[in-house]
C-alpha cells in the first residue's frame, strides 16, 4: 500500500500566503515609492531648469528693453554725434548703471570707433574699449548687417534692430545688447549707415543670479566655471550664439521625492511590523503627502506670478497680460487702456504710523481696486504703492475715465489702520492703445508720463496721455540740464533787488532779492518758470545756497539795512539748513539781523520737525522771518504764534482791489490789527498807484513795496539809489525789521 504525501499545514499555507502578500505589498509600495521619488525629483528638476531659463531670458529681454528706452531718442542722436561726454554720461551710460545696474556701456560711431566708455558707473578713457573689442565688435557687425538688410529691403519680416547675446566679457559671462541710436521723431534726420551704436554689458554675476534665484525660490544658485564638477540635473549651460559654452548656472537641486521617502521611512518600516492595517494607514498618508506636494508646487507657481502681500498679479504676470491685451486690441477687439495708480501721501503714512500700517494700507487698497474694476479687468501691484489696471475691449476713453473717477472716490474714503483713521488719495495716469506704430512698452511709457502730469497738477486726479506731454517732458529735461549747467558754471544766474520803503515813502528800509536766469535762448526767465523743476529734480539746495550767498555778499558790501531772500519749503525741511545760513552770513561778514528769510504759508502747514527746528534756530541767531503772500493760504493765528513770525507781507491781490472793492480796505485793516496784536511788522506788497499808497498809509502800514516806488533793479542800480537817498536831507535810517 502506497504511503500518502502529507499536505502542508494550513498555518504554513496561510503564513506563506501572508508572507507572499506582505512581500508583494512591500515590493509594490517600494516600487511605487521609488517611482514617485524619481518622477517627483525629475519633474522638480525640470521645473527648476525652466525657471532658470525663463529668468535668464527675462534678464536678457529686460536689458534690451532698458537699453531701448535711451537709444530711440532724438537727443541721444544729437548729443552722441556731438560727442557730448557729459550728456552721454548722464543719459546713456552712468544713468544706465545707476538706474538699471548695467556694468559697461560703450557708444561707437559709424566706423565702430568708441566715442564714450563707462565701466562700473565710471566714465573711462575711450581706449578702454580695446580690451573688449574682440568680443563686442562681432555683435556690432551683426547689427550693422541686419540694419543694411532692413534698409535694402532684403528683410521683409520687420525684425527688431537689436542684437543680444551671451559672451565672455572681463573674464566672465555677460549679457550683451547692441542697438543703434535712432531718432524718435522726424525732427532729427540721420542718413542710413551713419548710425552710432550703443553697447551695454551686464555681467552674469552674483547679483544677477541672486535676482533670478529670489524670484524663483532657488537655493544655492551660483556661477560654475567650465572645469568645475556639479550636479548636471541642477545646472544650465550659458551658451553663446556660436554654440560655445561659457559657463554653467548651478543650484541646489530640489529633491521633494527623496525628502518624502526619508521622512516616511520609519513609517514604512513600521508597516512591515504592524501588518495590513498599518499598511493601509500609510497608503492614506502617502496620498495626503502627494496632495500636499501638489499644493506646494501650485503655491510655488502662484508665488512666481503674484504679489505676496496683496495676492494681485506681479510685474511678470502684468507684463504678460498687458502684452496679450495689446495684441488682442490690435486684432480689432476694441481698445486697451492702461491705468497707472500711485497713492498720494503713502510715505507720510509709513513715516508716522510705521511700515506695518503701510503694508495694511497697500492690502486694503488692493482690495478696493479689485472690488471696483470690471470682472474682465486685470489689477497688478508693480511695487511699493504703485498699481496698474489693464482694461480690454473698450469702445471709447470715457469708460476708462469713469473707472478712474470711481477708483479715486473709493481710495478717498478713510482707511482704518491700526486704530487710526487715515485719509489719502491717489493719482492716475491713463494711456489708450493700440497705436499701430507702438508696442505695449510704449503704452507703459505713456501711462507713466500721464501719471507724472497728474501728480504735477495737484494729485488726487487722473490724466489721459496726450501727444504734447512728450514735448513737455522733453522741454523740462532740457531746462533741467541747462539749469544744472548754469549752476555748475555760474552762467546766466543773477539777482535783482526790489526796494522796500519805510512809511515815510523816502527811507529805504531794505530790499528783496529776486532771482533771474538769462537763458541763452529764451532770454530773462523769472523763478516761476524754473523753480518748480529745481525742487522736483533735487537742485533747490544748491540753487538756494547760491541765492543766499550772493544776496548776503551784496548786502555786506553796501549800506542796505537788510536783504530779504525767499526760501523754498524743500530747503527748510533739510536738517542742516540753519547751519548753512549761519556759515554764509559768517563768511560774508553780514550780521544775521540784516538777513530776512521769506517763507510762504505752506511752510507753516508742513508742520515737520525739521522745519520747526530750522525756523527756531534762525530766529535765535537773529535772522528775521517774514510770511510772504499773507492772506492767500490757510494759516491760522495758532500757526503764527507757534512759529513766532517777525513780519507779515500782505499779498498784492488785496492791494490791487483797494479803491475798487469796498471790502478790500477792511480786510487789509484787519490784517494790520492782527499784526499789531501779535507784535509783528507789516509790509504791503504790490503798491502801484499813489491812491493805493495813501490808503495803506492811512491804514497804518509799516513798510511799502511795489512798482510805484521802484521795480526790481540790478545790484548796481540799487547802490546808486541808496547813495541818492543818503544824499537827500530828508533821509532817515530805518529801523531794521
Amino acid at each position: 500500500m502506497a504511503s500518502r504525501v502529507p499536505s502542508r499545514p494550513l498555518t504554513s499555507q496561510v503564513t506563506l500566503a501572508v508572507l507572499a502578500l506582505a512581500v508583494c505589498s512591500v515590493a509594490a509600495i517600494a516600487g511605487f515609492g521609488a517611482y514617485a521619488m524619481i518622477h517627483a525629483d525629475r519633474d522638480a528638476a525640470a521645473t527648476q531648469r525652466t525657471f532658470v531659463a525663463n529668468g535668464l531670458r527675462e534678464q536678457i529681454e529686460a536689458t534690451a528693453q532698458q537699453q531701448e528706452s535711451v537709444t530711440l531718442w532724438d537727443d541721444a542722436v544729437t548729443y552722441a554725434k556731438a560727442h557730448d561726454d557729459w550728456w552721454m554720461s548722464e543719459n546713456l551710460s552712468v544713468w544706465m548703471h545707476a538706474y538699471y545696474g548695467h556694468d559697461r556701456v560703450y557708444v561707437l560711431d559709424q566706423y565702430n570707433d568708441p566715442v564714450h566708455s563707462m565701466v562700473e558707473g565710471v566714465v573711462v578713457p575711450k581706449a578702454a574699449f580695446e580690451h573688449v573689442a574682440p568680443v563686442l565688435l562681432p555683435l556690432v557687425e551683426r547689427l550693422r548687417l541686419l540694419m543694411m538688410q532692413v534698409a535694402s529691403g532684403e528683410r521683409s519680416d520687420d525684425p527688431k534692430l537689436a542684437v543680444t547675446d551671451i559672451a565672455t566679457v572681463a573674464g566672465g559671462p555677460a549679457i550683451v545688447s547692441v542697438m543703434p541710436i535712432l531718432p524718435s521723431s522726424d525732427r532729427v534726420e540721420q542718413e542710413p549707415g551713419t548710425e552710432y551704436v550703443h553697447v551695454t554689458v551686464q555681467q552674469i554675476d552674483a547679483t544677477l543670479i541672486s535676482t533670478i534665484a529670489e524670484h524663483y525660490h532657488l537655493l544655492g544658485a551660483r556661477l560654475a566655471p567650465l572645469a568645475a564638477t556639479f550636479d548636471t540635473t541642477a545646472s544650465m549651460p550659458l551658451i553663446g550664439s556660436d554654440g560655445t559654452i561659457l559657463g554653467y548656472l548651478t543650484w541646489d537641486r530640489d529633491r521633494p521625492g527623496l525628502t518624502f521617502i526619508r521622512k516616511t521611512a520609519p513609517a514604512l518600516v513600521g508597516s512591515l511590523l504592524a501588518g495590513g492595517a498599518l499598511l493601509w494607514f500609510l497608503l492614506r498618508r502617502l496620498r495626503r503627502a502627494s496632495a500636499q506636494l501638489e499644493r506646494s508646487q501650485n503655491e510655488t507657481e502662484f508665488l512666481a506670478f503674484h504679489d505676496t502681500l496683496t495676492g494681485l498679479a506681479n510685474r511678470a504676470l502684468f507684463d504678460d497680460r498687458l502684452q496679450r491685451a495689446h495684441l488682442s486690441a490690435r486684432r480689432g477687439n476694441g481698445k486697451v487702456a492702461l491705468l497707472y495708480v500711485d497713492l498720494d501721501r503713502f510715505k507720510h503714512v509709513n513715516d508716522t504710523l510705521g511700515h506695518a500700517a503701510g503694508d495694511e494700507l497697500v492690502r486694503q487698497t488692493a482690495a478696493r481696486l479689485k472690488s471696483t474694476v470690471r470682472p474682465s479687468d486685470s489689477v497688478a501691484r508693480l511695487g511699493g504703492d504703485e498699481f496698474a489696471v489693464v482694461m480690454e475691449g473698450l469702445r471709447d476713453v470715457r469708460t476708462a475715465e469713469d473707472l478712474c473717477e470711481e477708483l479715486l472716490a473709493e481710495i478717498a474714503r478713510p482707511f482704518e489702520l491700526m486704530g487710526n483713521q487715515v485719509h489719502i488719495g491717489a493719482s492716475i495716469g491713463i494711456a489708450i492703445g493700440p497705436d499701430p506704430e507702438a508696442d505695449h512698452i510704449e503704452l507703459l511709457r505713456k501711462a507713466d508720463i500721464a501719471l507724472y502730469e497728474a501728480k504735477k497738477k495737484g494729485r488726487g486726479r487722473y490724466e489721459v496721455f496726450a501727444g504734447d506731454m512728450d514735448e513737455l517732458i522733453a522741454r523740462r529735461r532740457l531746462i533741467e540740464a541747462e539749469l544744472r549747467t548754469a549752476l555748475s558754471e555760474n552762467l546766466g544766474l543773477r539777482l535783482v533787488y526790489q526796494p522796500v520803503y519805510a512809511a515815510d515813502c523816502v527811507t529805504i528800509a531794505g530790499a528783496e532779492a529776486l532771482m533771474r536766469w538769462d537763458h541763452p535762448v529764451h532770454g530773462g526767465l523769472s523763478p516761476i518758470q524754473f523753480i518748480a523743476i529745481a525742487e522736483e529734480r533735487g537742485m533747490m539746495e544748491e540753487l538756494g545756497t547760491w541765492t543766499l550767498r550772493t544776496a548776503c555778499a551784496y548786502a555786506a558790501r553796501t549800506d542796505l539795512p537788510w536783504v530779504a531772500v525767499n526760501v523754498s519749503p524743500v530747503q527748510l525741511r533739510e536738517s542742516g539748513f540753519a547751519d548753512v545760513v549761519a556759515d554764509i552770513t559768517r563768511a560774508c561778514g553780514l550780521a544775521p539781523d540784516r538777513l530776512q528769510i521769506e517763507i510762504t504759508e505752506g511752510v507753516l502747514l508742513d508742520n515737520g520737525d525739521g522745519t520747526r527746528r530750522n525756523l527756531a534756530r534762525l530766529r535765535a541767531m537773529g535772522v528775521r522771518v517774514a510770511l510772504d503772500d499773507f492772506g492767500t493760504g490757510y494759516s491760522s493765528v495758532n500757526y503764527l504764534r507757534r512759529y513766532g513770525i517777525d513780519k507779515l507781507k500782505v499779498d498784492r491781490s488785496f492791494v490791487h482791489m483797494l479803491g475798487k472793492d469796498e471790502t478790500s480796505a477792511p480786510i487789509v485793516k484787519a490784517i494790520l490789527d492782527l499784526a499789531k496784536a501779535l507784535k509783528v511788522r507789516v509790509t504791503i506788497e504790490g503798491v502801484e498807484t499813489a491812491r493805493q499808497r495813501d490808503i495803506v498809509l492811512a491804514l497804518g502800514a509799516d513798510e511799502l513795496q511795489g512798482y510805484f516806488f521802484a521795480p526790481p533793479v540790478e545790484a548796481s542800480e540799487l547802490g546808486e539809489l541808496l547813495a541818492a537817498r543818503a544824499g537827500d536831507r530828508r533821509f532817515r535810517p530805518a529801523n531794521r525789521a
